[in-house]
């Protein structure tokens, strides 16, 4: 998920509609969701088989001390051992998600889920590489069964690659460069991709499973980007052979349109893929020092340069967080740039009453996060085929990243049309 990067304005659009499969596809196109017409308006099950440190904190303050602190499953299983540490992540997987958390999604008028996978769990459908432990993989079956008891979609995400493909916590090896692109680590890739679409990709899953992320955020700016377009290429065609289920490509944190001209149907009659791009605007102090007014702006602005891409595109990531101020969110024990704690930041503001439970806020913080989150619905599905917002809950601190907590306060709206505040970008 987040990265420490300033991208709030890269993102995508879709521009044409994809034909259906080509007859020499294995199966005829069966994936029950209308790319193309039907917009995405989902929800990212995050930090329940990938773990981070502002969406359940308390794991990480549980194990951590001065000397050995633990700031990603790495170090959580590295410190404690792999039967412990696996003792611990399965209470975790037990309780952080149940069957009415996919009723409240369905009922709030979603239709999708992104669940991430891998990345710190991508062991559980190969031998591990590394310290961790396995054990998720019969979560992931959970959840698809109740996205299919409550008529929900399913997106899965690979949310991370052995030797870390960003080099952030997220991944689940925290580094500060990623190493991911090797021989070694692409072709564990792909055998986990192959074993997670022999069982999710094959047709009689399509009326759940609608789509395959490949990989979740592959930092371009420190990784050989035709590295990036080969590992995809060899992802698509390995999918392929399974089935036409969809397939997803993060941009990397570039310009969408990098990718133009590849995997289209102009580009050996390649068929049914989408862009993931993520939108924020907090990961870089001159972004966190702006105002409201300063945010929704760059909101209107930044949405033009959706429109350049020539693949569906949706907006898998973002939130209604107009500051870094949620603890943990910048790594564990990393502080923030609003208050100069974060290392290389200066002090901006105060966090008081910008971050903790939504209930906690003033009225006026409230509508401030509304309002934004208003105008980012209305760009991304202008100019996308939807969005998917980051995250379904949290344990409590981190209200503007909580979705359930936004609901249950009245600062998301309901029905999703729903709008307290009326239009404010007007070039599109």
């Amino acid at each position: 998920m987040r990265t420490q990067l300033c991208f709030a304005a890269v993102s995508a659009a879709a521009s044409f509609l994809v034909n259906a499969a080509p007859a020499n596809t294995i199966h005829e196109r069966s994936v029950d969701f209308n790319w193309g017409s039907t917009k995405v308006r989902g929800i990212n099950i995050g930090g329940w088989l990938v773990l981070e440190p502002f969406i359940t904190p308390s794991i990480f303050q549980k194990y951590s001390s001065p000397e050995w602190p633990v700031v990603d499953e790495w170090s959580l299983c590295e410190k404690i051992g792999q039967q412990s540490c696996a003792a611990a992540l399965k209470s975790h997987w037990d309780s952080f998600v149940t069957l009415n958390d996919f009723w409240k999604i369905k009922n709030a008028g979603f239709n999708i889920v992104r669940i991430p996978v891998g990345a710190n769990r991508y062991w559980s459908y190969v031998q591990p590489w590394g310290p961790y432990a396995q054990g998720a993989a019969p979560y992931l079956d959970a959840a698809i069964d109740w996205a299919r008891q409550t008529g929900l979609k399913v997106i899965i995400d690979l949310h991370g690659a052995p030797k870390s493909q960003n080099g952030f916590d997220h991944s689940g090896h925290k580094a500060a460069f990623p190493s991911w692109g090797d021989a070694d680590s692409l072709s564990y890739t792909h055998a986990v991709l192959k074993q997670l679409e022999e069982k999710y990709a094959k047709p009689e899953m399509q009326d759940v499973v609608v789509a395959i992320q490949f990989l979740n955020e592959p930092f371009l700016s420190k990784l050989d980007p035709e590295m990036v377009k080969l590992f995809y290429r060899d992802a698509f065609y390995n999918l392929r052979e399974v089935s036409n289920t969809p397939a997803m490509l993060h941009d990397g944190f570039l310009d969408p349109s990098w990718l133009n001209g590849f995997l289209t149907p102009q580009d050996n009659n390649a068929q049914n893929v989408i862009v993931d791009h993520h939108e924020y605007q907090i990961f870089d102090s001159g972004l966190v020092g702006m105002s409201v007014d300063q945010h929704l702006s760059l909101t209107c602005n930044a949405v033009n340069n959706y429109a350049g891409s020539d693949k569906w595109t949706i907006v898998g990531e973002w939130s209604g967080a107009l500051t870094d101020c949620a603890p943990q969110l910048n790594g564990f024990g990393s502080g923030s740039r609003m208050e100069g704690n974060f290392p290389g930041s200066h002090y901006i503001g105060s966090c008081a009453g910008k971050s903790g439970p939504v209930s906690s806020w003033s009225q006026d913080w409230k509508d401030s996060v509304r309002r934004y989150i208003e105008v980012q619905l209305d760009a991304f599905e202008t100019k996308t085929q939807g969005w998917v917002f980051w995250n379904f809950k949290t344990e409590g601190s981190a209200g503007e990243w909580d979705v359930f907590q936004l609901l249950d306060n009245g600062v998301f709206p309901q029905p999703l049309g729903d709008r307290k505040f009326g239009k404010y970008c007007h070039n599109f």
